[in-house]
């Protein structure tokens, strides 16, 4: 069963999807706006997001564009509107399905069953790296140093996870701030070492897998 997110400014709404969902065995979280919907991802892990667009605080749009910065959850997009330019810009922004109002309680609990099944598909293979007591599930997305759970910021883990990817590979300042922060980052290198440094104290004894390669960049042994 699902773990789903219900976010609508509409108080009856929010009943009429979690009566649905509770009936077929999925949990449910609420929020009222995009902000507290933004703020709900950051701090939980979701299976899917059921999101209106026209919300007081944050739209959902703007919401989508802030978790899609760093989830890639399924987003069913709900609108009282049905204008063709909605729909596109949903979809440019990683959005999953999108439903009209008035719509079937029933239909979307099948959208959302349909959605799970496809991302089921696409799930790549369980990949855990176990070196003596670090232990960091990269499809959980979960460190644990000693058996005791590690906290990281998003961008701790994708710098992280690149780099057990590539481990035992030299990488450059500029090859991880590109794959990790993007090709439009706007930042220096002083953002690729905080979060280094950020890393090591979480590792805590094993941040000497974290080799520092002087006038090159990184690697992880």
């Amino acid at each position: 069963m699902y773990n789903i997110l219900v976010c609508d400014d509409e108080l009856m709404i929010r009943k009429l999807i979690r009566k649905y969902a509770e009936f077929e065995g999925h949990s449910v979280d609420e929020a009222a706006n995009g902000m507290e919907a933004v703020l709900k991802c950051r701090h939980n892990s979701y299976d899917i997001i059921v999101m209106d667009i026209m919300m007081p605080e944050l739209d959902g749009f703007s919401a989508c564009r802030e978790i899609r910065q760093d989830s890639d959850v399924p987003i069913i997009m709900l609108s009282a509107r049905g204008e063709e330019y909605d729909r596109i810009n949903g979809f440019e922004l990683g959005v999953d399905d999108y439903v009209v109002k008035p719509f079937s309680p029933k239909e979307l609990m099948l959208r959302i069953e349909a959605i799970m099944k496809r991302s089921a598909k696409k799930q790549p293979a369980h990949e855990i790296l176990e070196i003596e007591g670090l232990c960091a599930d990269l499809t959980a997305r979960t460190v644990t140093v000693d058996g005791v759970r590690v906290d990281m910021s998003p961008k701790e883990y994708d710098l992280f996870f690149y780099m057990i990817r590539n481990r035992n590979i030299a990488l450059t300042r500029e090859k991880l701030i590109t794959e990790v922060w993007g090709y439009d980052f706007y930042g220096d290198d002083r953002t690729l070492d905080t979060h280094i440094k950020l890393l090591r104290k979480s590792l805590g004894k094993y941040s000497k897998l974290i080799v520092t390669l002087r006038g090159v960049g990184y690697r992880f042994d």
